[in-house]
């Protein structure tokens, strides 16, 4: 399903990263970054909330806004039961909507409040997202404490927090369309393949939005999808080429691959993966890159792997998802 938006604009981000966004390529596009992955709390759980928490007052002070004046909060993220964004959204104490769809919950957060402000039934909406590398990894993969090797196609989950106001008042920068994308199952189940079982679903969502608005990929100044890594990124370009006749080396990248130095940062494997990874890219750096009009129409289409650590120990194929959002500048 693809439909396009009439009034819905960003009014301003928020970014919160732990040290290794804070020393990958785009650590100068956050608003705020921790040297170690406590920040002062005494467990990892506590710590990812504590980013939501700073995310949500920087994007505040930001707009000078109150509690108050949000209509809505529509938070996600990977651990159990969304429990990091549900408490750490807590204190602003409005209308609320827990939202999960793996690393693709950012996208649609957005998809929801941009339908919700274009149809007039709130004014504005705050979209959290969050995601920490040992909360995620302890409860997808392997216990942390184990110390288990893993494979080069493997990705690093990104630790951090990150906001998105979205609004009826006019901006410089307004959602032009989404693409609500639907669940693929490609005999998926290898979760350290993220990339692998991932790349279907984009490959799905990008060449339906193209197709429902009849446009061509060179349309948009970047297509960027959310966290395949660079595994998953060559395998969606071939994919896309073999199964859609479509064509987007040209003006493609992938947030996974943006956030670390893939080089010199060898622990984070084939690249980033979180709800948050894009997110970051997308709120921090692509959110710049549109205030500066060096680009001017991008495609965000953030990724998502539906499983839990129950489906995959009992057999099960590992489902994925894709949403597309459009940007442009006013």
């Amino acid at each position: 399903m693809t439909f396009k938006c009439k009034d819905v604009y960003i009014e301003d981000t928020s970014t919160v990263v732990g040290p290794y966004e804070k020393d990958g390529p785009l650590g100068k596009y956050f608003d705020k970054k921790h040297k170690d992955l406590y920040f002062g709390t005494d467990s990892w759980e506590l710590a990812e909330q504590k980013l939501v928490e700073e995310a949500i007052d920087i994007i505040l002070n930001k707009t000078k806004l109150n509690d108050e004046d949000i209509d809505l909060v529509l938070a996600g993220d990977l651990s159990n039961q969304i429990t990091s964004t549900t408490f750490g959204s807590k204190n602003i104490g409005k209308s609320f909507f827990g939202v999960y769809d793996a690393c693709a919950t950012s996208a649609e957060e957005l998809i929801i409040a941009a339908n919700l402000i274009d149809s007039k039934k709130i004014t504005n909406a705050l979209c959290v997202t969050s995601s920490h590398n040992m909360v995620s990894e302890k409860q997808f993969r392997n216990p942390t404490e184990y110390g288990a090797p893993k494979p080069r196609l493997a990705t690093f989950t990104a630790t951090g927090a990150a906001t998105c106001l979205l609004t009826n008042k006019k901006t410089d920068i307004k959602i032009e369309s989404v693409t609500i994308g639907k669940l693929i199952d490609y005999n998926q189940k290898d979760p350290n393949n993220m990339g692998g079982a991932m790349s279907g679903a984009a490959a799905y969502t990008i060449a339906k939005h193209l197709k429902d608005l009849k446009r061509k990929p060179e349309y948009y100044d970047l297509i960027l999808t959310g966290d395949l890594g660079k595994y998953g990124k060559n395998i969606l370009t071939e994919f896309l080429n073999e199964e859609y006749k479509i064509d987007i080396s040209k003006n493609y990248n992938d947030c996974g691959v943006m956030l670390y130095d893939l080089d010199k940062q060898e622990e984070c494997l084939a690249g980033a993966s979180g709800p948050v990874c894009s997110a970051l890219v997308n709120y921090g750096y692509i959110y710049k890159k549109l205030k500066s009009k060096e680009i001017k129409k991008v495609l965000l289409i953030p990724t998502g792997a539906m499983y839990s650590p129950t489906t995959l120990f009992q057999g099960q194929n590992i489902l994925s998802i894709a949403h597309a959002v459009s940007l442009e500048v006013v």
